[in-house]
């Protein structure tokens, strides 16, 4: 199923991620592709407060992966933007939070691992507008 969006501001992406948060009831993967500035972090943020996250979310670029504690599971964010070649996310345990079929994991540029993606997961893609708009599909893969 694809499904696309148009947002007109932060806080509309945010909404955005929020409101996909609410649906989730198990582990999923999210891969969310789009260029710098397009809006993944933004729609991560909105989407760890969907989760029930009251941390603030910050862009895991040099730490690579962040994770969070909900409800007995764990949330991850994954940042791959900074990784340059499959040497890079050995000893990351990449593998093993994202096929944790209890685990909620956000991948921003999962391009770079895309033969380590579980088939299942939801691709979500987004486009640079202008300053506050943008344009995100969502589409999940079985």
């Amino acid at each position: 199923m694809t499904k696309q969006f148009l947002t007109n501001s932060f806080e509309e992406t945010q909404q955005l991620g929020r409101e996909l948060a609410k649906k989730i009831k198990n582990g999923h993967c999210f891969a969310l592709y789009g260029d710098l500035g397009s809006g993944k972090t933004t729609f991560v943020q909105g989407f760890a407060k969907g989760l029930g996250i009251t941390k603030k979310i910050i862009s895991p670029s040099f730490i690579i992966v962040r994770s969070y504690e909900i409800d007995l599971r764990n949330f991850y964010h994954v940042d791959l933007y900074r990784i340059h070649d499959e040497k890079d996310i050995e000893g990351l345990g990449l593998s093993e939070i994202i096929n944790d079929p209890e685990a909620i994991v956000t991948i921003e540029w999962p391009g770079k691992i895309e033969d380590r993606l579980p088939k299942k997961r939801t691709n979500i893609y987004f486009e640079y507008i202008d300053p506050d708009k943008r344009k995100i599909i969502i589409k999940d893969y079985e």
